[in-house]
């Protein structure tokens, strides 16, 4: 891929999206087009979050939920995966303390058990320490769909409830954060069109934005950009009155 950079910002203010959900593509590949090692794309991902993080605050995005380790990513060589905890854990020590500053809320979906204690226990002391915070909730998560079945069938197999009132409403009250809203906006980097297992329940009626940049080179004028994009749509949620995008 050329080595395409993010436009310059946009002018003008504009209403953002209540919820947008971001898949962090393209670190290793970015690395690899200079000729640096993997952990270097990896940190300057890491870099570009804490840039998305700070932007979306400043633009009124109420939710920012971010792609940030997959059930098929323990399939990549050990020595990446280490790397890649070890950046988390590095995160959120680094950064609980401003992201608190900030008055942003840190929220974990998805299965913990494979991960390390001590990065289970970092999670969930963001989590405690941000849990009162008004503004921005930033949101990390993985595969959910098997578990709210499997909650569901279980109640099922105990006479709880009768196959009947299974529902599209009820599995979105089975997934790990029935609260939050869907994302109106999802955004890809890389130029990669797909969602790879991400937010595949609550994604069916949000709008796709793939930008043609890897992630180490997301920024503030990159994310104007995919909202501006995703302003121009016209939002029909399987009905006929079309809405833009707001």
């Amino acid at each position: 891929m050329p080595d395409a950079k993010a436009p310059p910002s946009l002018t003008g203010r504009f209403v953002a999206p209540r919820h947008v959900a971001v898949i962090m593509d393209g670190n290793g590949r970015w690395a690899a087009s200079r000729g640096l090692p993997r952990s270097e794309g990896h940190r300057r991902g890491v870099e570009a979050l804490r840039r998305t993080v700070r932007s979306a605050g400043e633009l009124g995005i109420r939710f920012l939920t971010i792609f940030s380790f997959s059930s098929e990513n323990w399939l990549r060589p050990p020595a990446e995966v280490r790397e890649l905890m070890g950046l988390l854990r590095r995160f959120i020590r680094n950064d609980l303390a401003e992201l608190h500053h900030n008055d942003v809320r840190v929220r974990i979906i998805g299965e913990r058990d494979g991960l390390d204690p001590e990065i289970r226990h970092l999670l969930e002391e963001a989590e405690a320490l941000t849990g009162g915070n008004g503004g921005l909730t930033l949101v990390g998560g993985r595969q959910e769909i098997a578990r709210a079945a499997q909650r569901i069938a279980e109640e099922v197999a105990r006479g709880q409830r009768s196959p009947d009132e299974v529902t599209a409403e009820l599995i979105a009250g089975y997934l790990d954060a029935p609260d939050l809203p869907d994302p109106d906006l999802v955004i890809r980097t890389s130029g990669e069109q797909r969602l790879s297992n991400f937010l595949l329940w609550q994604a069916a009626y949000s709008e796709f934005v793939f930008l043609p940049i890897y992630w180490p080179d997301f920024d503030g004028a990159a994310l104007e950009q995919a909202i501006a994009e995703y302003r121009r749509r016209e939002r029909r949620f399987g009905g006929l009155i079309a809405r833009t995008g707001s």
